[in-house]
């Protein structure tokens, strides 16, 4: 939200009292469907000034307000809201479900770069992505996969954006490079030990490659977030590579005893080496969610 100058050079905050506040999302004004910020810029320039109807979602609740648009010195109507209608990034996608078609990727959520909050999202889709550089994460520095997604192919569509990750459905099986003989069971809690295991990361084009990790803590109580493994990078190739986790490697699976145990979720900033995962089940749980 910022202050508008008006015609008059004076300054005005539309949004004000109105009840709306960062992060929630605008999908109607008037009668007319807001979906994306050319159809908002465009639906409030129409308004002449005149106060509009606004129904927004806060949270999970469908809410309304009122704000009258101030006029510019440019002839423009503006709320005083920046908005945004889509994000992008860089991750791993974790599993594919072969009898249900589905898909879970990052083992965390997406969240909005200034509020820090679960994006709610209104559709979205996955693709492949090329990576152009990696960035060595360093204590109190974490490192990065830079990638591009020019000219990918879709690969399937995200209906679901939770704090244990990305869900959706794969329309485009081809484009991930499924190897259906690796197709493994769900580690249960108690099957989980610490010591040895490894993740799978995707590094260098379509290969993916077995590194060795340590599971050092198991919270197996855990069902409230996605930290419920403190994970160590042993493996040197991979530490000669990035450092240990860096961003981009969010959802990178883990495997113990030819069982898929959990993927990475979070790096300790003052340790790259270090991070956290989320169990496998409560990925799993969140994909009878996805229609």
């Amino acid at each position: 939200m910022s202050e508008i100058q008006g015609i008059d050079n004076k300054k005005y905050k539309p949004y004000e009292n109105s009840g709306i506040k960062e992060g929630d999302r605008i999908t109607q004004i008037g009668e007319i469907p807001i979906s994306t910020t050319e159809e908002l810029i465009e639906t409030v320039n129409k308004s002449n000034g005149n106060s509009i109807n606004i129904k927004y979602m806060h949270e999970e609740e469908t809410r309304e307000c009122s704000i009258i648009p101030t006029k510019t010195a440019s002839n423009e109507y503006k709320l005083g809201l920046w908005v945004r209608d889509s994000a992008a990034g860089v991750g791993t996608v974790t599993f594919y479900e072969p009898s249900t078609k589905t898909f879970g990727a990052l083992g965390h959520g997406i969240t909005d770069i200034d509020t820090n909050e679960l994006i709610n999202i209104a559709s979205g889709e996955f693709i492949t992505t090329r990576i152009l550089n990696i960035t060595k994460g360093e204590v109190g520095k974490p490192g990065k996969i830079q990638g591009t997604i020019d000219n990918q192919k879709s690969i399937g569509k995200i209906a679901k954006n939770s704090k244990f990750g990305i869900y959706g459905t794969v329309d485009n099986l081809s484009s991930l490079n499924i190897n259906s003989s690796k197709e493994m069971d769900v580690a249960l809690r108690e099957e989980i030990q610490t010591g040895k295991a490894i993740i799978l990361c995707n590094l260098e084009g379509q290969n993916v490659q077995e590194y060795e990790i340590e599971i050092e803590k198991i919270f197996k109580e855990n069902n409230y977030d996605n930290k419920s493994m403190v994970i160590k990078i042993t493996d040197e190739k991979l530490l000669e590579k990035t450092g240990g986790i860096i961003q981009g490697m969010s959802g990178s699976p883990i495997i113990q005893n030819g069982k898929f145990v959990g993927a990475v979720t979070h790096v300790l900033v003052n340790n790259p080496t270090k991070g956290y995962a989320v169990f496998g089940d409560m990925m799993i749980k969140q994909i009878r969610e996805v229609e």
